[in-house]
């Protein structure tokens, strides 16, 4: 089957949830469900059934260090029936300085799909204006909506319906908490906020999801947050670009949102989801992420299910 996309035609990208309708982001949650059901038994090397991406070729440009997000693409890419290339900073002449556009051009002679993890946000919008074939964010520094698809597949598994919960962050207002943002935003779920005022989300995000059916609620403290919630979800503090200074800078700020199993116990029998990886002491206990309410190794499994239905959706074809 030919893809769906070519120079004489708008590529669908995938770059921000803000991007979609509400009925996009139900549909591609819809299809991961039904893809993992799909294949249940199956040994991961199997390939699907149907293999409705037989033929097509991803392109992965890692910027970023990465271990979810490869094995899950180049995984979900394989069991689609499709293949898949691999592309570091260092392998590519965007290392020595070949501009992002003319890298997009060339990728897309080679590929049918290609899968971006960068560091400014910018770089992928580039990257995805001067591409010919569908861009998928694999994450920036400013959003990562690729792993929140995972994130709310697993709270479905586990939880049920998303519609009326609510889901509460703790820590850093960074890419993760953005795009679980507006995914609560289109869905109509709350999204409780324990973030310092200094690292707060940025004010065109929170703009961007007052009229929208979901709420997003800004605690004064953890407790607050905590309250009720269906899941309580955390990132690590440190970035992978902090510097020493910077890094202590940010454990200090972020140390009383630590989630505790006293924090869990206010929620209304959470459970506790994080992106990984995870350090135990710092943004969470191991007896929580260890705890049998603890559903990180199903949600990085679910990212695999995840980017099957992206990757679908983006080549616009039948599966």
């Amino acid at each position: 089957m030919a893809p769906a996309t070519s120079s004489a035609m708008t590529p669908r990208h995938f770059l921000d949830l803000s991007d979609l309708t509400p009925a996009d982001l139900r549909g591609l949650l819809d299809r991961a469900h039904a893809r993992k059901a799909a294949r249940a038994g199956k040994p991961k090397g199997a390939a699907d059934a149907d293999q409705p991406l037989n033929g097509h070729m991803l392109g992965m440009v890692f910027d970023k260090p990465s271990t979810r997000t490869r094995l899950s693409f180049d995984l979900a890419m394989r069991q689609l029936g499709g293949q898949t290339m691999l592309l570091n900073h260092a392998d590519t002449q965007l290392g020595r300085g070949e501009s992002i556009e003319d890298t997009a051009r060339v990728m897309s002679r080679f590929c049918d799909i290609v899968m971006l993890r960068t560091g400014p946000h910018e770089n992928l919008l580039a990257y995805a204006d001067g591409s010919d074939v569908p861009v998928i964010n694999g994450l920036t520094a400013f959003s990562h909506p690729c792993q929140i698809l995972a994130d709310l597949m697993t709270f479905e598994e586990h939880k049920g319906a998303l519609a009326g919960q609510r889901i509460a962050w703790f820590g850093d207002g960074n890419n993760v908490a953005i795009s679980l943002a507006q995914a609560a935003a289109l869905l109509g779920f709350e999204f409780a906020l324990a973030v310092p005022d200094a690292f707060m989300l940025p004010d065109e995000v929170l703009a961007w999801a007052a009229d929208k059916p979901g709420k997003i609620t800004r605690c004064d403290t953890p407790q607050a947050a905590a309250d009720g919630a269906a899941a309580l979800v955390t990132d690590c503090w440190v970035s992978m670009s902090d510097d020493p200074e910077t890094a202590q800078k940010r454990a200090t700020a972020f140390a009383p949102y630590q989630v505790t199993q006293e924090l869990m116990a206010r929620g209304d029998d959470a459970i506790f989801l994080h992106c990984l990886p995870a350090y135990r002491g710092n943004e969470v206990t191991a007896d929580v992420i260890d705890g049998p309410k603890s559903v990180v190794f199903d949600e990085a499994e679910n990212r695999c299910h995840a980017q099957k239905a992206v990757l679908i959706y983006c080549l616009g074809i039948d599966g």
